[in-house]
């Protein structure tokens, strides 16, 4: 549970919540508008979910959008915004080399140059074992891992090793990569621990891991070009394959962890890396749930998605109404071991419930 988020009958009010956060996105447009008025953002991954959401945001603060995506499938109305907007959408597989120089040569032939990309392309556990994302790493195969890499690390590493030319040549630029929170080791007494391992996701994390490396590492190597590199840690959030999960892992009477937040909690930290170089913030991993409490715009639970479909709203309803209230300041939301313990708690408290809709908690 986030740390000012109430359960059952203490449920906040949908439209305020809708009001406040529309009030967030708002604030952090009109305070990077100026430095980011047109320059040539890249967003890889770009035609949906969190980076469609990056996507528009960007346009709204006066960028010019190139949106590269592996298929447009679905997303046809958002490409004829982007020709609307001045933008550029562009169809390229990331691990393919020569789909990469074709796109490449595109955005340099439309905008003459690229000032931000945004490596948000990546293939997540939920497609790759769809639907629910979860195999032992033991389970895995040489081929899952492969796949993984080839996107997650081998493509991203494509992609800079392109679009950041013209950032050196004019020694001004921004590299933001999205990676995950279950990279991170933290500190009690002598020894590390992974900050939340039960999440069973390899081959992914090891791919987000590795990234993550490479955002620390890149990051000193072009600071004397100007250019900053800087990786990005997402809350949990309602992604473009999320609902797909929620509902599988329902059908199995199962709540999917905790309600996910909207893809705007992104949209702030992004506009503010996308106005750096290397004289700025260079060389960080941020989470952005912290980064956010930190820079006035809210905890985890001011950006919680309240407008889910009916059926996942109902699932996520039940699931607050029987957790546990416990909530701490100082932090922007719980720690992920207590938060497992609440949700543990809350699905053994589901399980008891006559009506609970998927029968008896696995």
């Amino acid at each position: 549970m986030s740390v000012d988020e109430p359960s059952g009958a203490d449920r906040p009010d949908t439209a305020s919540v809708t009001a406040r956060q529309k009030q967030m996105v708002e604030r952090s447009l009109r305070e990077w508008r100026g430095d980011l008025d047109g320059r040539v953002v890249v967003v890889t991954g770009g035609a949906r979910g969190i980076g469609r959401s990056l996507c528009e945001g960007l346009i709204r603060a006066g960028a010019r959008v190139v949106a590269a995506d592996r298929t447009w499938d679905g997303a046809e109305d958002f490409r004829k915004q982007l020709d609307a907007e001045q933008g550029l959408a562009v169809e390229v597989d990331i691990t393919d080399d020569a789909q990469l120089d074709a796109a490449y040569e595109a955005v340099t032939d439309r905008f003459g140059t690229v000032d931000v990309l945004v490596n948000n392309a990546a293939l997540v556990s939920e497609t790759l074992f769809a639907p629910t994302g979860h195999r032992n790493t033991l389970d895995t195969t040489d081929q899952d891992w492969e796949a993984m890499f080839g996107v997650n690390v081998f493509g991203t590493l494509k992609v800079i090793r392109r679009f950041i030319k013209p950032m050196q040549e004019k020694k001004r630029g921004s590299i933001i990569n999205v990676v995950s929170s279950g990279v991170l080791p933290v500190a009690a007494g002598g020894g590390y621990h992974g900050l939340r391992p039960w999440t069973v996701e390899m081959p992914y994390q090891a791919t987000k891991a590795a990234v993550t490396a490479l955002t620390f590492y890149l990051a000193e190597e072009v600071r004397g070009d100007g250019v900053a590199v800087n990786a990005i840690m997402p809350g949990h959030t309602r992604a473009s394959w999320f609902d797909t999960t929620a509902r599988a892992f329902n059908d199995m009477g199962v709540v999917y962890f905790m309600r996910p937040a909207i893809s705007e909690h992104l949209l702030p930290i992004t506009l503010f890396l996308s106005a750096q170089d290397a004289r700025g913030a260079a060389g960080r991993l941020y989470y952005v749930p912290e980064w956010n409490y930190d820079h006035g715009f809210g905890d985890y639970a001011a950006w919680l998605d309240h407008e889910l479909p009916a059926d996942m709203e109902e699932m996520y309803r039940r699931l607050e109404a029987a957790m546990p209230t416990y909530e701490r300041s100082g932090v922007p939301h719980l720690p992920f071991d207590a938060q497992g313990a609440l949700y543990t708690a809350a699905l053994a408290d589901l399980g008891s419930q006559e009506n609970w809709a998927g029968g008896s908690n696995q």
